[in-house]
């Protein structure tokens, strides 16, 4: 089962790597092709539209043809996006692939904890879960990483590394390798119970169970999913409409909680963490080493919360982590406001930040992001 998790806890690794590993790149992507501010931006997060669109169509693909395909082809919308992107010609190059990869973070961060969900054990489904959370903060880690190395490689994001290839191409086609792995693992990962069951498989369901979650009574469990099954082909959107303000109430709680999760600002850390720093004094690679050290923090904190979050409650740690964040963030704000303008030999200038002060802000953000 631990395997399997890991395995499937791939699909949450890409979509970490994939969304970041912009990050290294985009000065350099933004100064190859000239690119304005507003089409700089749509590069970046024209991955997270696609996203939406493929995490809109996941789930019913894998309804219709199983979890394991919807995988294989995640993985290759990974792999090819990765190659596309390295060879881009144009920023519209780049924008395309951008998309084709977001479809596949879009459809491994369904894919991944519903698999999870219905083919671990009811004992250790939630920690299985949460290898999900802790993959996509690992991948984080390992696309800032990988940047930072292949920059201190070629000594920055623009030179040429191999092959008169620039190193920011590297930093997307690097993408390739856990893409091919997580194919390839997904090729040799039993199908979901569940989805055999709803397809009248249920001997094939009845191996799985008994091989792999070491089920003994399978006969009631194969029962207790069918009627599960039975039970959700009854439901519909009319069942989340409410009286007031067109939706129940625990499902706005949902939406918007999602919502300021995200207006909280981490994705401008996540993509534009070394823009940042390079914009406040620090040469390339001091930023890009800086990020790590962000994107390590993501990892403790999200072990320390998986640890914590059954023993103390979910309530509790979204208002303590709240309340820490806005005061972190309003501690960024002000040590940024008082980056000094320092003039060059060559006439040009630029702005020089407090080191310290501002790097345990930014760390001390993420934790409460987290």
């Amino acid at each position: 089962m631990v395997g399997i998790s890991l395995a499937t806890g791939l699909g949450g690794f890409l979509f970490g790597f994939d969304t970041a590993v912009i990050n290294g790149a985009v000065d350099a992507l933004a100064e190859e092709f000239a690119l304005s501010a507003g089409r700089e931006g749509y590069a970046v997060d024209s991955a997270l539209l696609a996203c939406a669109l493929g995490a809109w169509f996941a789930g019913t693909l894998a309804n219709r043809y199983g979890r394991l395909p919807v995988m294989v082809v995640a993985a290759a919308l990974f792999f090819v996006s990765a190659i596309g992107a390295g060879l881009a010609l144009g920023v519209t190059d780049v924008i395309i692939w951008r998309v084709v990869g977001g479809l596949g973070v879009g459809a491994a961060s369904v894919i991944a904890p519903a698999y999870i969900a219905e083919v671990s054990p009811a004992r250790v489904r939630g920690r299985l879960g949460s290898l999900q959370q802790l993959a996509i903060v690992t991948g984080i880690f390992a696309a800032l990483l990988s940047n930072a190395l292949l920059a201190s490689l070629s000594g920055g994001a623009a030179d040429v590394l191999w092959f008169g290839i620039e190193t920011w191409r590297w930093m997307f086609m690097i993408e390739t390798l856990p893409a091919l792995v997580y194919g390839l693992m997904a090729l040799g990962l039993p199908e979901s119970p569940r989805f055999l069951v709803a397809r009248g498989r249920e001997d094939e369901a009845t191996r799985v169970l008994r091989d792999f979650t070491g089920v003994t009574d399978t006969d009631s469990l194969i029962e207790r999913i069918g009627d599960s099954i039975r039970r959700e082909d009854k439901e519909s959107f009319r069942d989340l409409i409410g009286k007031r303000f067109g939706l129940k109430p625990i499902v706005w709680i949902g939406v918007l909680l999602s919502v300021f999760q995200q207006f909280v600002g981490i994705n401008v850390i996540f993509y534009y963490s070394t823009t940042l720093w390079k914009s406040v004094g620090f040469d390339e690679s001091s930023a890009l080493l800086t990020s790590v050290i962000t994107s390590v923090t993501n990892i403790v904190v999200t072990i320390v919360a998986i640890l914590l979050v059954d023993k103390v409650g979910r309530r509790k740690m979204l208002l303590a982590g709240s309340f820490l964040m806005g005061i972190s963030l309003a501690m960024m704000a002000v040590s940024f406001s008082f980056a000094e303008l320092a003039t060059a030999s060559d006439g040009t200038t630029s702005a020089q930040l407090d080191a310290p002060w501002s790097i345990i802000a930014l760390i001390s953000a993420n934790v409460f992001v987290v």
